[in-house]
Order: C-alpha cells, then sequence, then structure tokens
C-alpha cells in the first residue's frame, strides 16, 4: 500500500523550501548586522584609563598614632 507522491506535492514542497532558506537568510543577515553594530558601538566609546579601586599610591608614609 504505497503512495505516490504527486506534483502538486512536490511544488508546494519547493516553494516551502524557498521560502524557508529566504527567511533563514534574511534572519542570519539581520542579527549579523546587528551583532556588527554592537560592537562598533562598544568599540567607538571614549575609555579613559582606570584607576586603581580602592587605596590610591601616594609618596608619602601614613603617620603612626601620637
Amino acid at each position: 500500500m504505497g503512495t505516490s507522491l504527486t506534483p502538486e506535492f512536490w511544488e508546494r514542497f519547493a516553494v516551502l523550501l524557498v521560502v524557508a532558506v529566504a527567511l533563514t537568510m534574511i534572519l542570519a543577515a539581520t542579527l549579523d548586522h546587528v551583532a556588527v553594530r554592537l560592537l562598533s558601538r562598544r568599540t567607538r566609546r571614549v575609555t579613559t584609563p582606570r584607576q586603581p579601586q580602592g587605596r590610591e599610591q601616594s609618596d608619602h608614609r601614613t603617620s603612626v598614632g601620637c
């Protein structure tokens, strides 16, 4: 009891396959564009030199008691 695949099936299959490939390409290109834009925005920021957190180093010693 085998069924044969009709020409209508193959036509719909081809149309759905082309639509799926097109949507995948559009989605991939869109996500790629967003990722590149975020990375370029991150690198464009002006970075200031980091200062050490906590106590800063100084040339003088802290006096003890008295």
